[in-house]
């Protein structure tokens, strides 16, 4: 109440000076002292209208703020507001919440200095008011209030100084009220950043769950992968080696040796979906002997992988996809067999880069498959390195298919 108070004598007491003024001027000019009834009409109605505009302004203050103080009352407000983003992201989310602001003209942006600034039209709250000509308080009112938005980078995030004010000097708060334009600016731009910012964290949130969601799936489906050893291949492994003990028992021995390594290798691992490029190529390797026991001189293979980069990190079954690809695509639909290569490169950028190649069918429509393994192969890298590793599958010379993973040297996820 004191404060209601207050604010009604001080702007009746700056009007009401102001008056004095302007009626001792009128009274001193010559002719004019038989005149002074119309200037002392025109001081007690000049008066009533500032009180009532005033008492008009402070319940609307109150309608808007649900107060009434001197933060309320002021027709210039000042917000500090933190923003959990980078300072340019930051901006952003401010520049966005001031262009959606009602009445917005020109919206200047400077990226540069982190500044935005703006005009905001006065809206006619009651319509146009009838006695406008003749109230006081509208006759030298602004038609827009101003904004000026600056944001301080403070680390990973950016503090946001907001302004919102008449578009006319500080001395003309002793005379005129804004109604709470300003503080309703003030207000509106808090709530369209606060609102952007939730927005975004539900974005990432989701997001990020589906990201999850996707993860564990891949991982499951390589579990699987582990888990099944491909049926006919198993069967038509130990087939072979049942011959082979009656006929040559040493080859049988070599083939049950293998078998026993590419199994090994291909338990799954509970813990991680991660093995390294020398413990896949050994099964690759044990994959590729058993069947050059069984297909003889039509399969041929050559290893040029450096024992320096057989530690490099790699997501486990990834080789053996791309080989049994060269395989089953490639070279046992040709008669005459073929020759797998397996390379493996540091590239100038230093990462990996790991090939399989063969000299089969190439990119032959009735043996190129679902793709299903390739495809697979791709979900994983981009999931497990988000942009750092990539499969290229290219034709190679003069026949056959070149499929090549490349991998960071460090085997660094990114969740």
């Amino acid at each position: 109440m004191f404060k209601r108070l207050f604010f009604i004598i001080r702007i009746g007491c700056a009007w009401g000076l102001a008056i004095m003024l302007v009626v001792a001027l009128y009274s001193s000019l010559p002719l004019i002292g038989q005149f002074e009834a119309p200037a002392i009409l025109f001081s007690f109605g000049t008066i009533g209208l500032v009180i009532a505009g005033a008492f008009s302004h402070l319940h609307r203050v109150r309608l808007v703020a649900g107060r009434v103080d001197d933060e309320t009352l002021d027709n210039r407000q000042k917000r500090v507001i933190e923003i959990p983003l980078e300072a340019g992201e930051a901006f952003d989310v401010v520049e966005a919440a001031i262009r959606g602001l009602p009445g917005a003209e020109g919206v200047q942006a400077a990226r540069d200095s982190l500044q935005v600034r703006a005009k905001i039209a006065r809206p006619h709250l009651y319509g146009e008011p009838p006695l406008r000509r003749w109230n006081p308080l509208l006759w030298f009112a602004p038609d827009h209030n101003q904004l000026q938005a600056t944001v301080t980078p403070a680390g990973d995030s950016g503090r946001v100084t907001l302004i919102c004010e008449p578009e006319s000097p500080a001395w003309s708060d002793w005379f005129l009220v804004d109604d709470g334009t300003n503080f309703e600016n003030a207000e509106a731009v808090a709530r369209a950043i606060t609102r952007r910012i939730g927005d975004r964290r539900r974005s990432e949130q989701a997001s990020a769950a589906q990201t999850a969601t996707e993860k564990e799936l891949t991982e499951a489906k390589l579990h699987l992968l582990h888990a099944q050893v491909e049926p006919h291949f198993l069967y038509n492994t130990l087939a072979s080696a049942q011959l082979l003990t009656r006929s040559d028992p040493a080859r049988a021995e070599a083939m049950l040796g293998h078998l026993i390594q590419y199994l090994r290798r291909s338990l799954p691992n509970a813990e991680d979906d991660m093995s390294t490029l020398g413990m896949e190529l050994e099964r690759a390797l044990a994959y590729l002997e058993i069947l050059k026991i069984r297909m003889g001189d039509r399969l041929g293979m050559q290893v040029d992988v450096p024992q320096a980069l057989r530690a490099t990190p790699l997501p486990a079954m990834m080789l053996q996809t791309l080989v049994e690809n060269a395989i089953k695509h490639g070279l046992e639909p040709r008669t005459g067999g073929g020759t797998v290569w397996i390379r493996a490169r540091r590239d100038d950028d230093g990462k990996i880069a790991v090939t399989v190649a063969d000299d089969g069918e190439g990119f032959n429509t009735q043996t190129s498959g679902t793709g299903i393994g390739l495809k697979n192969v791709r979900e994983r890298l981009r999931l497990r390195y988000a942009g750092e590793a990539n499969l290229s599958v290219i034709a190679n010379f003069p026949s056959g298919v070149a499929a090549t993973i490349t991998v960071p040297s460090n085997g660094a996820r990114h969740d």
